[in-house]
């Protein structure tokens, strides 16, 4: 790719702070989503039932250079309520991900989500992608309704693109923002969480 994959560093929003992942942050996220099967519904594996099983899954997206992973810091509570990454696009120039995001309940239908999201399309574009790509559980109807409000086209989906763990099949529903397009959608996002309280899922 042109753009190199980002570097770890510290996005200052108003809701939310988003920091490099690192295990320190395992006994929040672990009080945070630990063992709650909704959470973790969609994220390619079982719900960690034990502190010791969050930490092992962290530690494999920290150490996995594809990933550049970020804990998600409540800055009304200090605590991590869950974690969100950029990846790699392989095959594309200038494209990077947003994905492998979940929330404890607590914040969900909060402004966090949309939070995270502006500030992470924002620092993609300032480094010069122009191309920002997120991908859902075709099943997963909240988080395709999420993506859409942010203003991100459907790009197609992937018919059997891989298997979950029950060994059904997953169609992967693909969605991207490009630069040109940020700024207008920037602005409405901006403007509803300075409106307060919506009823947004993430």
């Amino acid at each position: 790719m042109t753009a190199n994959m980002p570097s770890p560093v510290t996005l200052e929003g108003g809701t939310v702070r988003l920091e490099p992942l690192t295990l320190a942050h395992i006994p929040d996220l672990f009080l945070a989503g630990g063992g709650d099967e909704e959470v973790w519904r969609w994220q390619g594996g079982p719900a960690p039932r034990t502190a010791e099983e969050l930490t092992a899954t962290a530690r494999s997206v920290i150490e996995d250079a594809a990933y550049v992973p970020f804990a998600v810091i409540s800055k009304e509570s200090g605590r991590a309520v869950g974690w969100t990454t950029y990846i790699d696009v392989p095959g594309y120039d200038e494209s990077v991900e947003i994905g492998w995001t979940w929330y404890g309940r607590a914040v969900w239908r909060t402004a966090v989500n949309t939070e995270c999201k502006i500030l992470l399309i924002d620092h993609a574009f300032g480094l010069g992608f122009n191309r920002v790509q997120l991908k859902t559980d075709h099943l997963n109807t909240r988080s395709q309704a999420a993506i859409r409000r942010l203003g991100c086209t459907h790009e197609g989906t992937l018919r059997r693109h891989r298997r979950r763990p029950d060994g059904t099949w997953r169609d992967t529903v693909y969605f991207s923002m490009l630069e040109e397009e940020w700024p207008a959608h920037r602005a409405r996002l901006a403007a509803r969480l300075a409106a307060g309280p919506s009823p947004a899922a993430v």
